[in-house]
This record gives C-alpha cells, sequence and structure tokens, in this order.
C-alpha cells in the first residue's frame, strides 16, 4: 500500500468515526466519549497526512509515532463504547479491526523506518 492509498484509508477511516459518533446516545458519557473518540480518529488521519509531508526520515518517524499513539487512543474509546454497551458489538467491530489494522501498519512503518535510519 503506498502513502496516498494509506492517507485514504486514514481518512475513510475518521469518516466512519464521524459517522459513529453522530450514531451515539444523547447521554453526558457518550458526549464525552463520542468528543474524544472524534479527536483521536482524526488526528489519526490529520498527522498521517502530515508525516508524508516530513522533512528527514527522523521527522516521518517522530509523526508516525503521534499518528500510532492517536490510533491506539482511538482504540480505546471504541473499547470503552463496546464495555459500556452504549453500541452494539456488531456495529462496531468492523471499525475496530480498521483502526487495529491501520495501528498495525504504522508499527510496521516506523520499526522498517527506524531500522533504515541512521541514529542521530
Amino acid at each position: 500500500m503506498n502513502a496516498l492509498e494509506f492517507q485514504n484509508r486514514t481518512k475513510a477511516m475518521a469518516v466512519r468515526v464521524i459517522r459513529l459518533t453522530e450514531a451515539l446516545p444523547n447521554t453526558r458519557s457518550a458526549d464525552v466519549i463520542g468528543r474524544q473518540l472524534l479527536r483521536s480518529a482524526t488526528s489519526t488521519a490529520a498527522n498521517y497526512r502530515a508525516a508524508c509531508t516530513a522533512k528527514s526520515k527522523h521527522d516521518m518517524i517522530n509523526k508516525l509515532r503521534i499518528v500510532q499513539e492517536e490510533a491506539d487512543e482511538t482504540m480505546f474509546w471504541l473499547e470503552l463504547i463496546i464495555d459500556t454497551n452504549t453500541l452494539p458489538l456488531e456495529r462496531i467491530n468492523d471499525l475496530r479491526g480498521e483502526v487495529q489494522q491501520i495501528l498495525k501498519m504504522t508499527i510496521a512503518s516506523i520499526n522498517t523506518l527506524s531500522r533504515n535510519t541512521k541514529p542521530r
């Protein structure tokens, strides 16, 4: 998968999260979780886009680490929605799988770049 395809994939994930947050019930806890989920998912996509314009391999690695953190946080909020039965598992499971794949690919990219980059 090339960088543009991965950009599109992270953006599509963010769009799915936007739609999911619109489906959350109108409760205080769902509002808090939804806002956090929305922030972390959109940040994943935005930070990957920034990583694609990195000035160096070190800069790209640092930006990808932010993508990793945000994707992991997105997983946390999705898990919290599941654990609290805020939405049915069937509604979230596919999205959770997609976020997990994005997280794994980001970690693999960081590891590959780190192996191929001289230390500063």
